[in-house]
């Protein structure tokens, strides 16, 4: 019987579980022996020592197994049994599940190859190793997970480099992409990093965007080198077919000196909260140490008429922030004034002689200050009514005198960098407002392209379709609430106008493109377009329930239709026609009677309106009529 080692496994019933059922896949038979079973087991052995026998034989249990010596040792344990002509190996692992002692116990019947070729024990043990890497990996991103270091970790002494990792604005990506691609920005974000790494190194997923790296043997210059070849390879990497998303990290290290790594840590977490306002940076122990203030720490300005409360709270901020003072509202809005947005946070103090706080705070709002710089409060008046009037001013937190160190430390902390991943969010949507901008030309100028090759009259007119579709439907809003559409409804009526031809892709090119005019049967055929695009959506069972494309739906098939029931493809007459329909079947009109084609001549814009008018188009919605006849203008400039 063999005896190997390990660190002890401390498992939940569920993740027990879990290891059971990965076990299933490697062993033949497979069972946890919880304590009741083990004493049993020891009992047994103590009573009768004999040859061992593993306890999963139909006999029943051994009075002398390798799953009894695990729980006694509180290691893993190995051996062969012959079991009438075949060879078992058998494995039991000591592991503690909930707080209780048990055993696992592993045993596969061994066939001659095997036995012929490896050594039981080594290739069992390879396979104990595979299973371990796969409970201590992180599935998304393949570093050690955060099960590695609580087991592993934590309590070793080490001299080593320790680093805590943030993935800066990783929430904000998921929140505006979605999960899928925060995901690939962790992948991207991990193979950047272990690019700089050696092998002994070790990268741990901490806790969702949160990353420790741990170096071994390594001088502090080494390790900041290290760490400054991961913030620029990270900033240089790209997530694919994400280009305006641009990664970096803000990187808290210190130096572990045969020290627990659980202490390392929670100093590289505290020395992180300094990189994490600045974003982008490495800070380490010796920033926050040095004599003065660090380099571009954040600037808070203090503003309280006490003396004595600008020194308590510069004594507990000065070593991480850089400090202005003001001593009452007048100096505090010169400073305002002086430094502007170079500001960081403001530490107002309410009630002040002569002048309050509140005072600093319609300045802030006239000026639009509280928009970019957060303030706290400071103040002995904890009234409901004082509290009240500060948050509807644009107060973001208020502390109480006397000062908890602690509690002012946090909150200005997180007021900070909350500030700057509200900037970076806007600045972030309003740059995939612009990608979605982007997107919708694109769409339009490829669908027009397309048309182009099958109806050389159409690359146009599809343009010039949704650009009328858009005038109108506002036009509507202004006249009528028959119709009520908001800013994004009218946005994606005519986004999606573009497609209302797109069933003439299942024309024949001859009589799509045929000079002359079309014969009864030809125009049948013609027709059929709006029926044809409709399929063409419906087919698209994924996005069938999409508005967007129930909204285009409606377009393709109801386009050519007539308030009076006098069009096709259905006869469909007044509000039945989808109000969508009816005003791109307006705009596809006027387009048409404007526009040179192969076989006639443009009209004039008066021409085209007087025509629609008179009902020679066919017949349309009134209020749409004088929605045209208001906006003929606007609708003959875009030509």
């Amino acid at each position: 019987m063999d005896e190997k080692k390990e660190p002890i496994e401390h498992l939940t019933s569920a993740q027990a579980q879990e290891e059971l059922t990965f076990l299933q896949k490697l062993f033949t038979r497979v069972r946890l022996l919880r304590q009741a079973d083990l004493e049993n087991l020891l009992a047994r052995c103590a009573k009768a020592p004999s040859d061992c026998f593993f306890s999963t034989a139909p006999q029943g249990m051994c009075d002398h197994c390798v799953s009894a010596a695990a729980y006694r040792d509180k290691a893993v344990h190995t051996k062969l049994e012959t079991v009438d002509d075949a060879v078992w190996q058998v494995l039991s692992q000591y592991v503690e599940v909930d707080g209780e002692p048990c055993v696992i116990e592993m045993a596969r019947q061994l066939d001659a190859e095997f036995l012929n070729s490896f050594s039981g024990r080594g290739k069992l043990l390879d396979q104990l190793t595979l299973y371990r890497d796969k409970i201590y990996t992180d599935v998304l991103t393949g570093t050690y997970n955060r099960r590695y270091y609580e087991e592993q970790i934590r309590n070793t002494h080490l001299y080593a480099g320790v680093a805590m990792m943030d993935a800066d604005d990783f929430k904000l990506y998921n929140d505006l992409y979605g999960h899928k691609v925060g995901d690939a920005v962790l992948r991207t974000l991990v193979r950047a990093v272990s690019s700089c790494l050696r092998k002994p190194d070790m990268l741990i997923r901490y806790g969702g965007d949160e990353f420790l790296l741990i170096i071994q043997s390594v001088s502090f210059d080494s390790f900041l080198d290290v760490l400054n070849r991961i913030r620029k390879r990270v900033s240089y990497a790209e997530v694919s077919g994400y280009p305006r998303i641009h990664l970096s990290v803000s990187i808290g290290a210190v130096l572990c000196r045969n020290e627990p790594v659980d202490q390392a840590v929670h100093r590289a977490d505290e020395v992180m909260l300094l990189a994490k306002n600045k974003k982008n940076r490495i800070c380490t122990e010796r920033d926050i140490s040095s004599s003065g203030s660090p380099a571009e720490a954040p600037t808070i300005l203090l503003v309280d008429d006490s003396p004595l409360n600008r020194e308590i709270l510069s004594a507990m901020l000065g070593e991480e922030f850089r400090i202005l003072e003001a001593e009452d509202v007048d100096s505090c809005i010169a400073a305002l004034k002086q430094y502007g947005t170079g500001i960081s946070l403001v530490l107002l103090d309410i009630v002040m002689p002569q002048k309050s706080g509140f005072e600093v705070l319609v300045y802030m709002n006239d000026t639009r200050l509280i928009d970019d710089i957060p303030v706290i409060t400071i103040t002995e008046d904890a009234s409901a009514d004082s509290i009240r009037r500060a948050y509807d001013m644009g107060v973001s937190d208020y502390i109480n005198r006397p000062f908890d160190g602690r509690v002012v430390s946090r909150r200005v902390h997180n007021t900070i960098r909350l500030y700057a991943k509200q900037r970076r969010l806007i600045s972030m949507i309003s740059n995939r407002m612009e990608e979605k901008d982007e997107t919708h030309r694109v769409i339009e100028n490829v669908f027009s392209h397309a048309i182009e090759f099958r109806d050389l009259d159409s690359s146009a007119h599809v343009l010039h379709v949704s650009k009328i579709t858009a005038i109108l439907l506002e036009q509507l809003q202004r006249v009528s609430d028959r119709y009520p559409l908001s800013a994004s409804d009218i946005e994606a009526i005519a986004s999606v106008s573009v497609l209302h031809d797109i069933g003439k892709i299942g024309i024949p090119q001859e009589i799509l493109c045929k000079p002359d005019r079309l014969t009864p049967e030809e125009f049948e055929i013609i027709k059929t377009h709006t029926v044809i695009g409709s399929e063409i959506l419906d087919s698209m069972t994924e996005y069938r329930n999409n508005p967007l494309v129930q909204t285009a739906r409606q377009i393709c098939r109801w386009h050519h239709e007539r308030y009076d029931g006098g069009g096709y493809p259905d006869g469909l007459r007044d509000d039945s026609i989808p109000i969508a329909a009816q005003v791109v079947s307006l705009a596809d009109v006027y387009d048409a009677l404007v526009s040179r084609r192969v076989y006639k001549d443009a009209c004039t814009h008066d021409t085209a309106c007087r025509m629609i008018m008179s009902g020679d188009c066919g017949a349309f919605n009134p209020v749409l009529l004088r929605c045209l006849e208001q906006s003929r203008e606007r609708i003959a400039g875009i030509y």
